[in-house]
């Protein structure tokens, strides 16, 4: 079953007072475009991260996201008692020193002053918490690839839909072909008997007739068209990774569909050749979703 570039996934896990969380967004690309925002305590870990999401994921533009959400506990910024000690100790010293007036509101002033409000991390990632956040984020792997795989099957419904009604459009066209034979052979002939009033070596006309009506033969056409819509489902079957592969099929079925209407020379005939174009271009818009 093919696969779609289109998916999402999140996983939440706790530990250590805190809340991890993993969110992975991807959409359609030609190559692996992979951006990142991680948590500074877990940016050691990047290229692992990395590794992990390339392995899994292979294509498309995805956006990763990992952070943490702490208790209010442990969020809220600790107070330095002593270092507002030390400023309010030298603010009273150079009042007395210089004769300058105390400030009126202590604690605005104490609570301004540097470092009093920095948080000072050292915090270290240990292995224990490292297995919870790759075990969290190979959670959310798993749900963006269940994820393409829901919307590939769609796809692939798509794909079906499509190919089916350019088979039965093909078969369409083989009543219209001995009609154009001939009306083009009635078209000619009328053409020199009526319009110009010219005689004519009736031989010598059967024979450029057969040239030019031989030029006008579909037959190869339909039959390579029929063999890459054949194709086109057998790459489908073949399972995920197939995108790009089902871009080119998709791209010679459209040559294919293309000298057929350059040639038919009829009109019924290219009515049905652009009821075919259109089929062809609603699986080239969504063959580029798929992985």
């Amino acid at each position: 079953m093919i696969q779609s570039m289109t998916g999402y996934g999140k996983a939440t896990a706790a530990f250590g007072g805190k809340k991890i969380h993993v969110e992975i967004k991807s959409l359609n690309s030609k190559a692996m475009d992979l951006s990142t925002r991680i948590a500074p305590l877990y940016r050691e870990k990047e290229m692992e991260i990395r590794n992990l999401i390339m392995k899994t994921l292979e294509r498309g533009k995805v956006d990763f996201c990992l952070w943490i959400e702490k208790d209010a506990d442990e969020a809220a910024t600790p107070i330095n008692t002593a270092l507002v000690q030390n400023y309010y100790e030298q603010i009273k010293t150079i009042s007395e020193t210089c004769n300058i007036p105390l400030p009126e509101d202590w604690f605005a002033t104490l609570l301004r002053m540097p470092d009093v409000l920095t948080r000072v991390e050292t915090q270290e990632l240990e292995e224990e918490e490292w297995t919870v956040v790759r075990t969290v984020i190979t959670k959310a792997l798993t749900q963006l690839v269940d994820f393409r795989k829901q919307e590939g099957a769609a796809l692939e419904k798509k794909f079906t839909e499509k190919i089916d009604n350019i088979e039965r459009l093909l078969k369409s066209i083989e009543p219209y072909e001995k009609e154009r034979i001939a009306k083009i052979r009635e078209r000619i002939t009328e053409a020199l008997e009526k319009t110009l009033s010219v005689d004519y070596d009736k031989n010598r006309l059967e024979q450029e007739l057969i040239y030019y009506i031989e030029k006008l033969d579909i037959n190869e056409e339909k039959q390579r068209l029929a063999n890459h819509l054949k194709y086109f489902r057998e790459t489908m079957a073949g399972g995920h990774g197939q995108g790009k592969k089902l871009g080119f099929i998709a791209q010679e079925m459209g040559r294919e569909i293309n000298t057929t209407g350059s040639k038919s020379n009829h009109a019924e005939m290219q009515n049905i050749v652009v009821q075919m174009k259109d089929e062809l271009e609603q699986i080239k818009e969504q063959v580029l979703n798929a992985l």
